[in-house]
């Protein structure tokens, strides 16, 4: 089993090209830096941590996160024996991102891309009308979130 599942933020802006073929892909590279659940003499340690992103999945990330915003993702590790231009051999170990998160508010960082923030979540839960609209058991709800709000 291959699986990996990483939680910290972004060294610096994704970097997203597209492959040449018929039907481009986007390919993203991200630097992630996750803290280490221990401190060595106090001051908290820190591993950097090279993925990439393909598709939709690059696109994403992309178009949504910038340099020190927090991210979720999901995905695997991958092992690449390459031949550098001097023709030295190079091996690069990266996660291949399968999924992404958002893991913290809109606002909680100063260096987002339009410095917008979200409208605070509802404390309430949505008013539900005590009437039925039809007889087949659902009822209407009144809809209190903006669409605008939402960072997808």
């Amino acid at each position: 089993m291959n699986k990996v599942l990483l939680v910290g933020r972004l060294t610096r802006d994704p970097e997203t090209r597209y492959s040449q073929s018929a039907e481009p892909l986007a390919i993203c590279r991200i630097g992630l830096a996750v803290n280490r659940r221990f401190k060595r003499d106090g001051e908290a340690d820190a591993d950097f941590i090279n993925c990439v992103a393909f598709g939709k999945t690059g696109e994403f990330i992309q178009r949504y996160f910038v340099k020190g915003m927090g991210i979720g993702i999901s995905g695997r590790l991958q092992v690449r024996n390459w031949e550098d231009s001097q023709g030295q051999k190079r091996v690069t170990t990266e996660v291949i991102v399968e999924e992404a998160e958002f893991v913290e508010k809109k606002s909680a960082n100063n260096s987002y891309r339009d410095n917008q923030t979200f409208a605070p979540a509802p404390q309430q839960a949505p008013k539900v009308n005590t009437y039925n609209s039809s007889d087949d058991g659902f009822y209407q709800v009144e809809d209190s979130v903006d669409p605008d709000d939402l960072p997808f």
